[in-house]
């Protein structure tokens, strides 16, 4: 492709229909590129089947996430826009950005991991009911947390962890350094195993660490590799994103579905190359010489093309079949003029 082609279409692109956006904007915010949003989201949960670890976390691009925890496979995701609508106003956003990403994934048995953003115990309880469990942080001034797990100087030991228990949650807290307490609010488990180490770390925290690194590390490989180009227009940043996060997916349903290993480097070079194939090729024809005859003069004068659908072109080609010159503007894809392939 040329950069003049390039420079153009990156002009020009758009997402939506510009006559009726002014329209779509007042019941849709992310009305200039969701339809593409959403059909990628939808994609992506048709082609994949998560396994028992989600986990759930903002995006460094102002989107929330719900992320396959081995594959890292982007499974939902939604942007947020601000106040919503369909929020009801008792309902934390924490919660209600959970419910609405975990909502195809339920009622399987899947355990969620999260931040202390989103956990909490009305959240706890909500997905329990749903057959789905949940393991994460908690912010230490929940008012739902026993006051003895809110005391910042208490006389805990470095490395011991206390265990409380109500509503078939349990909640661990962790003495991890000499002034910082961990948190961790989990309905997955009735007991919690501690680690016989020099750490004694419960097994709430070794569930948690190995689990919620699933948004962290897709973040980093969409960064990595990105596409993204220097663009004033949100739309343009966000498609740029959808590329990215694309590109992630398709890798991690390359590798299962094929059994063969591939840095992420070498798909997307591959990719890249096999998606060009058919504009190459089409690229190709254009530039092809077009077949026609040979002077037939035996000189290599050139003369006044005798076709006249140029503007006077100077040829020594000849056609075959009248023998006139003919330039190359004049021929169709034979080596005849276009006057007698029309009169064919």
């Amino acid at each position: 492709m040329s950069r003049h082609d390039f420079t153009e279409i990156m002009r020009f692109i758009r997402f939506d229909d510009r006559n009726q956006r002014n329209q779509r904007l007042q019941t849709d915010k992310f009305a200039m590129i969701s339809e593409v949003w959403y059909k990628f989201i939808d994609n992506s949960q048709n082609c994949y089947k998560p396994g028992p670890y989600i986990t759930i976390d903002e995006q460094l691009f102002p989107t929330k996430a719900s992320i396959d925890v081995r594959s890292k496979y982007i499974i939902n995701g939604f942007p947020y826009l601000g106040k919503d609508e369909s929020r009801e106003p008792s309902v934390p956003l924490g919660e209600f950005v959970t419910m609405k990403l975990a909502k195809p994934y339920v009622g399987c048995g899947r355990n969620i991991t999260t931040d202390n953003f989103f956990t909490s115990l009305p959240l706890a309880t909500k997905l329990l009911a749903k057959k789905t469990t949940i393991v994460g942080t908690i912010r230490a001034n929940r008012k739902e947390l026993p006051r003895l797990a809110k005391l910042k100087n208490d006389d805990m030991a470095l490395f011991s962890t206390k265990l409380y228990r109500s509503n078939n949650c349990m909640l661990t807290v962790y003495k991890a350094k000499p002034r910082k307490k961990v948190l961790i609010l989990s309905s997955m488990h009735n007991s919690v195993q501690i680690e016989k180490n020099d750490t004694r770390t419960p097994e709430t925290i070794q569930l948690y660490n190995s689990t919620k690194f699933g948004v962290d590390v897709t973040d980093q490989m969409a960064r990595n590799y990105s596409v993204k180009s220097k663009s004033r227009r949100w739309p343009l940043q966000v498609f740029f994103n959808i590329l990215d996060l694309a590109g992630i997916n398709a890798w991690v349903l390359y590798k299962e579905t094929t059994g063969g290993e591939i840095t992420r480097q070498e798909f997307l070079f591959q990719l890249a190359e096999e998606l060009a194939i058919e504009y190459q090729q089409e690229l190709g024809k254009k530039n092809q010489p077009i077949p026609i005859a040979s002077t037939s003069t035996g000189s290599r004068e050139r003369k006044t093309c005798q076709i006249r659908y140029c503007k006077d072109n100077k040829t020594n080609k000849i056609c075959l079949k009248c023998k006139k010159y003919v330039c190359g503007k004049c021929t169709v894809e034979k080596p005849i003029c276009k006057k007698c392939d029309e009169n064919e």
